[in-house]
């Protein structure tokens, strides 16, 4: 994937629905060079679906968890660009300190966020992470 293809995946994650027209006069490029790269990332399984995202509050049932993420390198926005198409982060933080992003991660089940924690810790540029489930809140606001 080059930087063309990273561009247009941000402004996918940002909005999935944007029109082929609007993308392509954001990247400066045709809306053919739009739909192909589309239809190669879709094809390479780059991009596997789309998604809706919800207000947290909107499913209280859910798991969540905090992810602490250390990054190789000069590998910051990379990893911050596939962690934005990840589902299961509902949010992503950059941080300070021994760990370079903070993410929260939301799942139905155990299950689910397991394969969460294994597709994050997929991601090349990811040195190390910590996860934390989230049990209880005692403060909002």
């Amino acid at each position: 994937m080059d930087d063309l293809d990273q561009r247009l995946l941000g402004l996918l994650r940002a909005n999935a629905r944007e029109s082929v027209a609007t993308l392509a006069k954001r990247l400066d490029v045709s809306r053919g060079t739009v739909n192909n790269r589309i239809a190669r990332l879709e094809a390479e399984n780059v991009i596997v679906g789309y998604t809706v995202r919800l207000r947290p509050d909107a499913q209280p049932a859910q798991i969540s968890a905090w992810m602490s993420i250390a990054i190789d390198g000069n590998e910051t926005r990379r990893v911050v660009s596939m962690l934005l198409g990840e589902p299961g982060v509902a949010a992503l933080h950059d941080t300070n300190g021994r760990w370079d992003l903070l993410a929260e991660l939301r799942a139905q089940s155990i299950a689910e966020m397991s394969e969460i924690l294994e597709r994050v810790r997929l991601i090349k540029g990811i040195a190390a992470t910590e996860t934390s489930l989230h049990l209880k809140t005692y403060k909002i606001g």
